[in-house]
């Protein structure tokens, strides 16, 4: 089920272009149902699915095009305990304060995302709206008190108690009956047993009612008030041991996969050795500045992002990007808060402020996970709301049929009533979901990949294709020049110092690489007085009064250039190599400088596996010509490859894939295929360790900057999806026996109250199963 939620956002654009633009890239981009500007107001008025694009990525899209948007949105990410199952109530009532555009909870997961505009609400009003309606907030300590309730009898310290007493009083009274004791002890022992085992579930039930909303809890509470008034309350106190009991291992069960992911805050010291006018001084991991200076000694964890400044060690990152082995680390390299310094001493220069490190994102990230929920589990929640309230009418019109048509004994058929209702609520399919996803999460996250929410999970179980960009992605993205071809009466080295003068001011790799090679030879290079940058193709540049153009046959054909014949034969053998020729213009043509990306050693065996992990179809996506894509496709072993792609032509190439096999996953750097891995069913972007744009950008982040983890991506999402399949259709099973055994055989109170707590713990412990899935 698709939540659509409608937002006006008041925009500043100066020109109808930007704005056309703005609203072209956010009709492409994946949850944005549709987008379009009200002239009256200057308002952007948006359709969108807010588990899929959020309005801070609205605003750093519009930014991007250099629409301002008048009304700044921001997240807030709020902790709360469990206290009952549905979350509709609550994202109601936030939706409807001023200023709230979208709320998402997950109480399975104890999570919750609201975006919200600071000029009209502060992050403490929602805190308190959250506890006025009746949950508990933890948004800095592990321990918080329930709204209304002393500390002795909060849930998470006192359900296991009550439920201790519960059974030891109902065993009690059902003991004493028998042997005759007074009633008035009996009766004592009854009502402790009721109270102890339904307080809770009460507790809740009333606080759904003054919402207008029935959930499970309350069908449990009218079964038991119904057994005990049928003279059958040792039953009745038995379900609410075993719903109270049930209950309880839920809670511990779920809170494995929770703590699964807040082991990830432990991962950060508290404290960091730093030196400061000349001395080692050790301080808050809070109060570190940027440049300042950290001792990181062998054995210890990282505590910032930084750059090593001094020293040699190997530097074990798993916790963040997910890899066994190792790394060297060197004076210039990075480093990342929570990785662990294996030997030797580093001096590490802090480059991100506690709050902005790439562990601190990562935690963010898994916290707005949680508070995104699966398409099933949305649907399964909405269904609980209407599925109770025609469990109870069933209930009703199953005794009024039989007592005042049929002439049955009202006491034999409220009974039988109130089996019905028990065996008939919808506990465990409601649980099936959320337990099977938080623990995949978790699962991912310990192994240095970032779903971004469950409904991304539940997409990367779909894919047919995995399309993948070429540079950066199958290659290292580090080009390098392998041939430098003058004509003649030219020098190789002039040729490349004008080339890399001209490419001086671009950002492009393959223009850094021909900077690269002419630093290394030492050559002097001239500042160009213009620059042209032509996206795809190449760029035009002047140097001391003359123009140059350099970059493919596609720009000198644009420009209405030739290629002499010599100079073609030579452009059709490096490419037939798999090397970018850049062809380097004045009045004719100069020669030309070759550049290879070198292959990722893991790529072959990557696509590989994926076809063994059930994908169909493996492409490559490439701005190089064909005769490049084709000698680096048939060497990494895709199906098929698009060549020549400008950026939009990779949109196209995903939308035409999508339409021809089925859902899509783009993966990429996340840098310069921002809208394709938008517009792909699953943007997968490598190398988030790191790299911002990476983690803003895509569905799912791989933290390493490598492909490996893609077909554990695949597999977890598979396997996450069988084990979600499974629980629904167990539970789905479970409840359709236990009705007809209700009427069939006669099913008493006891074995219909086992049946139904029973597989709603049993499929808690199958959904952790995926907390111990390895890649």
């Amino acid at each position: 089920m698709t939540t659509i939620t409608k937002a006006e956002l008041p925009i500043t654009h100066e020109d109808a272009c930007g704005t056309h633009a703005l609203l072209e890239m956010l009709q492409r981009h994946k949850g944005v149902v549709a987008a379009d500007l009200d002239t009256r107001t200057d308002k952007l008025v948006l359709e969108y699915d807010p588990d899929l694009i959020g309005l801070k990525q609205v605003q750093r899209i519009a930014a991007e095009i250099g629409i301002t948007m008048r009304e700044h949105y921001e997240e807030c990410h709020l902790e709360i305990n469990r206290v009952c199952a549905g979350c509709d109530v609550l994202e109601k009532r936030l939706r409807a304060m001023p200023g709230v555009a979208y709320a998402s909870a997950n109480t399975y997961a104890g999570s919750l995302r609201v975006e919200y505009a600071p000029a009209q609400v502060a992050p403490t009003q929602l805190e308190k709206a959250v506890i006025d309606l009746g949950y508990q907030v933890r948004p800095d300590e592990e321990e918080a008190a329930a709204p209304g309730l002393p500390r002795f009898l909060q849930p998470d310290l006192v359900a296991p108690i009550f439920v201790a007493i519960n059974l030891l009083t109902l065993i009690g009274g059902v003991i004493a009956e028998r042997l005759g004791a007074p009633g008035w002890s009996v009766t004592v022992l009854a009502a402790t047993s009721f109270i102890t085992g339904g307080a809770f579930g009460l507790i809740e039930a009333v606080r759904e009612l003054r919402h207008f909303t029935l959930n499970v809890d309350l069908l449990m509470i009218l079964a038991a008030l119904g057994a005990a008034a049928t003279g059958a309350w040792p039953e009745g106190a038995m379900l609410l041991f075993l719903f109270s009991l049930s209950n309880v291992l839920q809670n511990f069960a779920l809170d494995r996969s929770r703590n699964a992911i807040r082991k990830l805050m432990d991962l950060r010291p508290a404290t960091a050795l730093v030196m400061r006018d000349g001395e080692a001084v050790e301080v808050p991991v809070e109060q570190l500045k940027l440049g300042e200076v950290v001792i990181i000694k062998p054995g210890d964890n990282i505590p910032v992002d930084g750059r090593v400044a001094r020293g040699q060690s190997a530097v074990n990152q798993a916790s963040i990007t997910g890899e066994s082995i190792p790394v060297e680390k060197r004076p210039g390299d990075s480093v990342f808060a929570g990785t662990v310094n294996e030997h030797g001493s580093l001096e590490v220069e802090v480059t991100q402020e506690a709050s902005d490190t790439t562990l601190a994102k990562i935690i963010q990230l898994v916290e707005e996970a949680q508070s995104r929920r699966a398409r099933t589990q949305r649907f399964l929640d909405k269904f609980e709301q209407y599925y109770a309230m025609a469990v109870i009418g069933s209930v009703i019109l199953f005794i009024g049929i039989s007592t005042l048509l049929f002439n049955r004994p009202f006491d034999q058929t409220f009974y039988r009533g109130m089996v019905l209702l028990v065996v008939a609520s919808p506990c465990a399919l409601v649980i099936s979901t959320p337990a099977s996803i938080l623990s995949a999460i978790a699962n991912a996250a310990r192994n240095g990949v970032l779903f971004k929410g469950g409904v991304h999970l539940e997409n990367a179980a779909s894919i047919k294709v995995v399309a993948f960009d070429k540079t950066g992605t199958l290659t290292y993205g580090r080009p390098r020049v392998t041939d430098v071809v003058a004509r003649e009466g030219l020098a190789e080295d002039e040729l490349l110092r004008l080339a890399a003068s001209a490419e001086s001011r671009s950002e492009h790799p393959l223009a850094q690489a021909v900077v690269r090679a002419a630093d290394e030879r030492g050559l002097e290079l001239i500042a160009p007085s213009e620059f042209q940058a032509y996206p795809g193709m190449g760029i035009r540049a002047e140097l001391n009064g003359e123009s140059l153009l350099i970059g493919s046959p596609k720009l000198l054909a644009q420009e209405g250039l030739t290629v002499q014949p010599e100079m073609q034969e030579l452009l059709d053998r490096l490419e037939s190599e798999g090397k970018t020729v850049l062809l380097v213009h004045n009045d004719v043509c100069m020669g030309a400088i070759a550049v290879a990306d070198e292959l990722r050693e893991s790529a072959a065996d990557t696509i590989a596996d994926l076809k063994r992990a059930g994908v169909e179809r493996v492409v490559m996506l490439t701005g190089d010509n064909e005769r490049v894509a084709a000698a680096v496709s048939e060497r990494v072993g895709v199906d098929e490859f698009y060549a020549s792609l400008l950026p939009d032509g990779k949109v196209e190439a995903i939308k035409e894939l999508e339409a021809k096999y089925g859902p899509v996953a783009m993966v990429g750097d996340g840098v310069n295929d921002a809208p394709a891995l938008a517009t792909a069913t699953l943007g997968v972007a490598m190398g988030g360790a790191g790299t911002d744009v990476a983690l803003e950008t895509a569905d799912v982040v791989l933290m390493a900057d490598s492909i490996a983890r893609l077909p554990y991506v695949i597999r977890l999402s598979k396997q996450t999806n069988r084990i979600v399949w499974q629980n629904i259709s167990f539970a789905l099973a479970v409840i359709v026996f236990l009705i007809v055994s209700t009427f069939l055989i006669k099913l008493p109170l006891p074995l219909g109250v086992v049946g139904h707590e029973g597989s709603t713990v049993i499929v808690v412990f199958n959904g952790l199963r995926l907390l111990a899935f390895r890649p």
